[in-house]
């Protein structure tokens, strides 16, 4: 099967970016948004294959990344200075990768703690669904959740007690200060029992050591 170019894949009529920055300003969690740049817009877009009909072609289209909940987590796009990665890099679609691609997972979320957002393309069925690479379990667990629900949880869900264990007073300075590419690391780890966000010690590691985790290199 022949594919389809950008052009192709540009719907105009039926274009989601709007329905989705209504869902984002309506929406109760801080966000900002990442400028996309065209060229590496219509080239993640190409490379995805999935139209601008769709939320996930939307955001890839028209986003470099979204910053939520003060920095805490990062959704990818087609790629900005102010994120680490892209759709593309994250998941072996170009040649430019920053990490090493999970294969039957399309990674397009990552947070300060080290967990992992990604659409099920193979890993479980195919089951379309967004999982979460927990860093207190070191497990992927089913959100069951959509890539349009999931980006509706991010604008309006409770972010707050979905982290609960994983922040500590103060957490929004700390994360201000992490730079591109940072995440952290609690010691104890989140995994053990003595781990926790009041509990443990944090300091800022390159985000490939988490991802260390994900592909049980650890």
């Amino acid at each position: 099967m022949q594919a389809l170019t950008s052009a192709e894949l540009i719907d105009e009529e039926h274009h989601a970016w709007e329905e989705i920055v209504g869902i984002l300003s309506k929406g109760t969690n801080p966000y900002v948004i990442l400028p996309a740049e065209r060229e590496s817009a219509e080239d993640t877009l190409y490379r995805l294959q999935v139209s601008t009909k769709s939320y996930l072609g939307a955001i890839a289209f028209e986003a470099g990344g979204i910053l939520w909940d003060d920095g805490w987590i990062h959704l990818l796009g087609s790629g900005n200075p102010g994120i680490f990665g892209s759709l593309n890099s994250w998941n072996g679609l170009s040649v430019n990768k920053v990490v090493e691609p999970l294969h039957g997972m399309l990674v397009v979320a990552y947070d300060a703690a080290g967990g992992f957002f990604a659409l099920d393309t193979g890993k479980f069925g195919c089951s379309g669904l967004i999982h979460y690479f927990a860093p207190d379990t070191l497990e992927w667990e089913s959100t069951e959740l959509q890539y349009s629900g999931f980006l509706a949880w991010l604008a309006e869900g409770d972010l707050e007690q979905f982290y609960q264990t994983f922040r500590w007073q103060g957490w929004q300075e700390d994360t201000s200060r992490l730079r591109e590419g940072q995440v952290f690391a609690y010691y104890p780890p989140l995994w053990t029992e003595e781990g926790g966000g009041d509990k443990s010690r944090k300091a800022p590691v390159s985000i490939t050591e988490a991802w260390s985790f994900v592909l049980g290199e650890h």
